[in-house]
């Protein structure tokens, strides 16, 4: 890895990354560090993978989607570019619920039925500290409490909220749930696909929710960076060295303490410029 990509890279108001492609690198947010690593099967080009994060509301909101189209390979390149395509038109909508249900609805007009697609949203706004997740069927946030210096998941604390979410593209009138937590300086949230927790190791015994926590308590979650390829480490050697089946993705977010980060007056002409489509974000 380049010594680039493992400089953290500051992102600005209004701005968007992510995408299907491989990728392995440090991010400075609002409120949070970030590591992103994205890594197709086989070395393809792209997979089945999305991931965006975006950082609007003049610096106040970060936003990240992780999502998972059914399948992997170059059978899903035409869903996957849809559903990329889709967060990147929604990512900016202020209600999460409401970005949730476009992409739901969206998609499966794309898809028709002939693929689904699971995916995790989390918006977290750095005045208040607050992060708010929404789960369309996807693997379950984990979560690192710095007070206590423990790992666990990360869920609703209602059944009824819990059970709510169906994949993207099933039912384009299925509702979808949210909940929220308050992170502390220190506390990791790791965001991923289910190539990891169905990890196999040679006997074929996957990795499962449970094994990923164990993974995650023998490793310091202190750098985001770090983490996250020694997470990454943790789950190949499960697989005893064999290539992962599927794509590969996580999103580590570790809440650094600092605030909302608003654009200062040489940044508002590109911030302008930006909301009125003159510059791409």
């Amino acid at each position: 890895m380049s010594a680039a990509a493992a400089e953290p890279q500051t992102m600005q108001c209004l701005e968007i990354r992510g995408g299907t492609a491989a990728v392995e690198q440090a991010l400075d947010l609002p409120g949070l560090q970030a590591f992103v690593y994205s890594r197709p099967h086989g070395d393809s080009a792209t997979g089945g993978d999305v991931h965006y994060i975006s950082v609007c509301g003049g610096g106040a909101t970060v936003r990240v989607v992780v999502a998972d189209v059914s399948g992997h390979g170059a059978s899903v390149a035409e869903f996957s570019a849809a559903l990329r395509r889709l967060v990147r038109k929604h990512i900016a909508r202020s209600d999460q619920t409401r970005l949730v249900e476009a992409l739901n609805r969206e998609f499966g007009a794309e898809a028709g039925l002939r693929r689904f697609a699971t995916a995790v949203v989390a918006t977290f706004l750095p005045g208040s500290n607050r992060l708010t997740v929404s789960n369309a069927a996807h693997p379950r946030p984990l979560f690192y409490r710095a007070e206590s210096g423990s790992w666990e998941v990360l869920a609703p604390s209602s059944a009824a909220a819990a059970g709510a979410n169906l994949p993207l593209g099933v039912d384009d009138e299925a509702p979808y749930e949210q909940f929220s937590t308050v992170l502390a300086p220190g506390d990791v949230v790791l965001l991923y696909t289910d190539a990891l927790t169905e990890a196999a190791d040679p006997a074929g015994r996957m990795l499962g929710e449970t094994g990923l926590l164990e993974l995650c308590r023998g490793l310091d979650p202190s750098d985001p960076r770090r983490f996250g390829l020694a997470l990454i480490d943790a789950v190949a050697r499960h697989r005893g060295g064999r290539p992962a089946a599927d794509d590969e993705t996580l999103i580590v977010l570790r809440h650094d303490g600092s605030g909302a980060r608003f654009p200062g007056p040489l940044a508002f002409p590109l911030v302008v410029a930006k909301m009125f489509g003159l510059v791409r974000v």
